[in-house]
C-alpha cells in the first residue's frame, strides 16, 4: 500500500512538472509583454500610464528583484519630473505638492534599484549598472526635497513634512550617494534633522520627535528648541528618567530659555526634592539675580523648607521688583503666620501679634489679587483673624468657608 501511494505520488509530480514550467514561462512573457508595453509609452511621454502598468508588477515578489522594471520605473518617473519641472518653469498649471511628491518617487525608486543591483548574481558577481548614472542625476535634485520639507513645514502638513526631511537626511546613509559624503560635506543636514524632529513635535509623535534628536542638536542655532521637544518627547513616553536628564541638560546649557527652568523646578517640587529646586533657582539667580521668575522660585522654595525668615527676605525683594504677582504676597503671609505660630504660648506676645499683622498685610492683598483663590486665602485669613481677635473679619471668612 505504501509503495503504492509513493508511485502514486511520483505519477502526479512528473505530471504536474511541465503544468509549472508552463505556467512559469507563461507568467515570464506575460511580464515582459507589460514591460515592452511600458517601455512603448515612456517613449511616447505617457510616463504616467507607464507607471500605473510597472508598478502592479512588483507587487508580485517573483519580479522584485527583476533590474529591468526598476529601470523602466524610474524612467516612468523620471519622465514625469520633467515634464512638471518644465510647465513650473513655463509657469504653466503645476501642482507644487504633486511635483515635490514625484521627486520623493524618483528617489525611491533609484534607492530600490540600487538595492537589487548590490545583491550578487547566481555566480556571486555584483554588477552595480545605475549607481553612477542615477546619484549624478538625482544630487542635483536632492534639494527639492529640502524644499518640499519646508513647503509641507509652512502648511502645517506635519506628517509629510517629516517624511521628505527623513528622506533628504537619509541619502547619506544610501550606498547610492555615498560619493557625495553627505555627513561630512552637508551642512544642511542637522537644520534638515532640526525640522524633522519639529514636525515630529508638532504631530506629537514621540517616535519621530526622537528619531533625528542627535544630528538636530548639532544645529546650534535651533538646539534649545531641540532639546525641549526632545524633553516633551519624553515625557509623552512618561520616562521620568530621560525627561528629567534632559530639563537638566537644557538647564545646564541654555539656564535663560524660557521652557527648562519653570519645569525643572516643578518637577522637583513636585516630588518633595526642594532642596533641589533652592539649588536649580540659586544657579538660575547668580546669572540674573533680579529676574521674578527665579525669585519667586527660590521664595517658594525656601517656603517649602520651612526657611520663613529668608523666605520672607526674597518675597519682599520680589514685591520691590513688581508689587502685582499674587503669589509672592501669598508666600511672605504664609512665612508670616507659621513665625508667628512659633511664639505662640510664649511670652513673646507682642511678636506673636505683630507677625500676624504682617501676615495679614499680605494675606488680604493676596485676597484683592486672586479673589477666587478662596481655598488657599481662605483658611489663612481665617488663623490669621481668630489670632489677631479680629471677629468681624473672622466671622466673615467663616461665613465664606461654610457657604463652598
Amino acid at each position: 500500500m505504501r509503495t503504492a501511494k509513493l508511485f502514486a505520488t511520483c505519477v502526479f509530480l512528473t505530471m504536474m512538472t511541465p503544468c509549472l514550467t508552463l505556467a512559469q514561462k507563461t507568467k515570464e512573457k506575460t511580464v515582459r509583454q507589460e514591460l515592452s508595453q511600458a517601455r512603448s509609452l515612456i517613449k511616447s511621454a505617457k510616463y504616467a500610464d507607464a507607471e500605473k502598468l510597472l508598478k502592479p508588477l512588483l507587487k508580485d515578489s517573483a519580479n522584485r528583484e527583476n533590474r529591468r522594471i526598476y529601470q523602466a520605473w524610474f524612467d516612468a518617473v523620471r519622465g514625469q519630473y520633467d515634464q512638471a519641472n518644465e510647465r513650473m518653469y513655463l509657469k504653466q498649471k503645476q501642482d507644487t505638492a504633486e511635483f515635490f511628491n514625484i521627486t520623493r518617487r524618483l528617489f525611491t525608486v533609484a534607492e530600490a534599484l540600487d538595492s537589487v543591483e548590490m545583491r550578487p548574481d547566481q555566480k556571486g558577481r555584483v554588477v552595480m549598472e545605475s549607481r553612477t548614472k542615477h546619484s549624478a542625476q538625482l544630487h542635483p535634485l536632492r534639494a527639492n526635497l529640502f524644499g518640499a520639507g519646508n513647503f509641507h513645514l509652512r502648511k502645517s502638513n506635519w506628517q509629510e513634512a517629516f517624511d521628505y526631511m527623513e528622506t533628504y537626511i537619509d541619502c547619506a546613509r544610501q550606498p547610492l550617494f555615498s560619493v557625495y559624503a553627505y555627513d561630512s560635506t552637508d551642512s544642511r543636514m542637522p537644520e534638515a534633522a532640526y525640522w524633522a524632529t519639529y514636525a515630529g513635535y508638532k504631530k506629537q509623535d514621540a517616535v519621530l520627535t526622537l528619531r533625528y534628536r542627535h544630528l538636530a542638536l548639532r544645529d546650534s542655532a535651533r538646539a534649545a528648541f531641540t532639546l525641549q521637544y526632545v524633553a516633551e518627547a519624553r515625557r509623552w513616553l512618561n520616562d521620568d528618567e530621560l525627561y528629567l536628564a534632559t530639563l537638566q541638560e537644557g538647564f545646564r546649557r541654555f539656564p535663560q530659555f524660557s521652557y527648562f527652568f519653570p519645569r525643572l523646578v516643578d518637577y522637583y517640587n513636585a516630588r518633595g526634592q526642594y532642596n533641589c529646586a533652592l539649588a536649580v533657582a540659586d544657579s538660575a539667580l547668580a546669572i540674573n539675580d533680579s529676574s521674578t521668575l527665579y525669585l519667586f522660585a527660590k521664595s517658594s522654595a525656601l517656603l517649602q523648607l520651612q526657611r520663613y525668615g529668608e523666605c520672607i527676605n526674597y518675597s519682599e525683594k520680589l514685591i520691590s521688583i513688581n508689587d502685582s504677582l499674587p503669589e509672592v504676597y501669598y508666600n511672605a503671609g504664609t512665612a508670616y503666620a507659621y513665625i508667628a505660630e512659633r511664639f505662640a504660648g510664649k511670652r513673646e506676645r507682642k511678636q506673636m501679634r505683630a507677625n500676624y499683622q504682617k501676615a495679614q498685610a499680605h494675606m488680604e492683598r493676596y485676597r484683592a489679587l486672586k479673589p477666587d483663590e478662596l481655598q488657599k486665602w481662605g483658611p489663612a485669613l481665617y488663623r490669621i483673624y481668630l489670632n489677631l481677635n479680629l471677629g468681624k473679619q473672622f466671622d466673615e471668612i467663616d461665613r465664606l468657608l461654610k457657604e463652598k
